[in-house]
């Protein structure tokens, strides 16, 4: 393989540890500003996270602030676990040999948190819908549609990753 791609592939490992560490980051400031908004001080609820406004859900409906904000912490945290795999891919991957069982094993769990990720936030984007034929104002788009494409992506690979698994532990076999 060349240089090129031996540099290319290094700096993309450093991009997602920076992404890792900048979802952990923002899935921890949401899980923290939620427990002191619920906790110490509802005025919390105006900026749980860069600008992120429940108050009017809070003051709508306590359970309903407490069910929406769980699905935007819990779709962050998939987020974060899919950064996490993909690092963990980064660490694990050898040029020589790039179809292992751990290589194919993660990405077949990164398809996986992505089909939940997508799942849950379909039912971020249907809680917000319906909260606001309600009259209350939240934000109402999380992606839903785009995390069940690249989960449906990322699945296809898995099967060509355990496929191409599959040939070269049968080539090492045979050599």
């Amino acid at each position: 393989m060349s240089t090129t791609n031996i540099t290319v592939l290094k700096i993309m490992n450093v991009l997602f540890w920076i992404i890792f560490i900048g979802l952990c980051i923002k899935t921890g400031a949401l899980l923290f500003s939620f427990s002191v908004s619920l906790f110490v001080s509802p005025a919390g609820t105006r900026d749980l996270y860069m600008g992120l406004n429940l108050s009017e859900l809070y003051n709508y409906n306590l359970w309903y602030y407490v069910h929406m904000a769980s699905l935007i912490i819990a779709l962050n945290g998939l987020k974060a676990y899919i950064a996490y795999l993909v690092v963990n891919i980064f660490m694990k991957f050898d040029l020589a040999k790039p179809f292992n069982p751990d290589i194919s094993t993660l990405i077949a769990a990164i398809s996986h948190t992505a089909l939940g990720a997508g799942i849950l936030a379909m039912i971020a984007n249907g809680s917000s819908d319906w909260l606001m034929k309600r009259g209350v104002d939240i934000p109402a788009n999380y992606g839903a549609g785009e995390i069940l494409f690249f989960a449906g992506v990322i699945y296809i690979i898995a099967i060509v990753f355990r496929k191409g698994t599959e040939l070269q532990t049968e080539n090492d076999l045979t050599v």
